[in-house]
């Protein structure tokens, strides 16, 4: 017998008319037959049901713990064999889901990839007994999606999902400046974290307060803060804290305030350096000058002509010419004219000494050596 809409109304009848018309009895009739009524229609409705509460959307950082709750409760109708399962929804509808865990016939199979499954497991030791939820012992990014918890037992089934969002902490971020840290100038303090999962926000502060500076601009995105008239009020400690859904970071630096240098030292400074410039581009082209000078100079000596050098001396005549004038030599035996002799041809010879005729001994006995010419005269 379930709740109908006819026996609500009875209900309703019962307890609108006047109580001074009805008697105890009626009364009472009344009252146990509404609550059977509610019993029965409560009881008929009850089936397999998921019972954890909690959010649909779980983030949490990077190598933390997480539980995905999936408690259940079956119905007395639910008499079949107890089948749970977890599956990684597709975020195309147009593909299948992902089995990656199950508990059926009494025992836990692992479908998901061993990268996946490494730390992921049944919170309980045994899901049939109405917990069937899961527990990863230190998650990553490639966990993040959204997981469905499946409980069957014939005729009944529920489900839950459950969105997992892992993200990654800030690293210490770097803090550094650019610009003059003069008075009277512009400066960028800069802070920038090299890891962490978007968004990342940044904020600076100076010795813990925030700075409100009317010469002061910071980018919470970009994490510049950027001072476009430096004063000695803004030299201090300045922080920087990087921050987005689980963790925060700090880095610091301190900014001075130095004073200008004074436009008369500047410009002096300025005119003694050109100076010095100047005398060295002078003295380079003198060096140059005088090198080029010195070797045009060596070159025209090396090519005069002194006129008071003696000649060189001539080679003088060999020692058989000088003995014997008009008497040609070959050294390959050749026969050669006689000139003013009455021998038709001479041959020479290196290996035996030559010994003149006895008729040129006898006409050249009267002859003097004289040592200008190299042969008697």
């Amino acid at each position: 017998m379930k709740l109908t809409p006819s026996n609500a109304l009875v209900c309703r009848m019962l307890k609108n008319k006047d109580e001074r018309r009805i008697s105890p009895f009626c009364r009472t009739l009344s009252a146990v037959l509404c609550a059977m009524a509610a019993y029965l229609n409560a009881g008929g409705a009850m089936a397999m049901e998921v019972t954890s509460t909690g959010p649909q959307t779980i983030q949490k950082a990077k190598g933390e713990s997480v539980t995905l709750g999936c408690m259940y409760t079956a119905g007395p109708t639910d008499i079949g064999e107890l089948d749970i399962e977890w599956s990684l929804v597709s975020p195309d509808m147009t593909q299948k889901d992902s089995l990656i865990l199950s508990f059926a016939g009494g025992r836990k199979w692992i479908h998901g990839d061993p990268s996946l499954m490494k730390s992921l497991d049944f919170k309980a030791a045994d899901p049939s007994m109405g917990d069937a939820s899961i527990s990863i012992s230190a998650v990553e990014v490639f966990h993040t999606g959204t997981f469905q918890c499946k409980v069957k037992r014939a005729p009944g089934v529920d489900m839950r999902k459950i969105t997992l969002l892992v993200m990654e902490r800030p690293s210490v971020p770097k803090c550094w400046a650019e610009g003059s840290e003069s008075i009277g100038g512009t400066v960028s303090l800069h802070c920038k974290s090299s890891q962490g999962s978007a968004p990342l926000k940044y904020l600076w502060t100076k010795e813990g307060k925030p700075v409100t500076h009317a010469s002061v601009t910071q980018n919470a995105d970009t994490g510049e803060l950027f001072i476009s008239n430096h004063s000695a009020a803004l030299a201090g400690t300045y922080q920087c804290e990087v921050s987005n859904s689980v963790g925060r970071k700090q880095c610091r630096y301190t900014l001075r305030a130095d004073r200008p240098p004074s436009r008369a030292g500047v410009i002096a400074g300025t005119v003694v350096g050109v100076l010095l410039l100047l005398i060295i581009l002078l003295l380079l082209i003198c060096l140059l000058i005088c090198r080029f000078g010195k070797r045009c100079k060596n070159k025209e000596m090396a090519n005069e002509i002194r006129e008071d050098s003696p000649p060189p001396a001539s080679r003088s005549q060999s020692r058989n010419t000088a003995l014997y004038p008009g008497i040609s030599y070959n050294s390959v035996r050749s026969p050669l004219p006689m000139v003013d002799s009455e021998f038709s041809s001479v041959y020479t010879d290196t290996t035996k000494p030559l010994k003149p005729p006895s008729s040129i001994s006898a006409g050249v006995s009267g002859l003097k050596y004289d040592s200008r010419y190299g042969h008697p005269v």
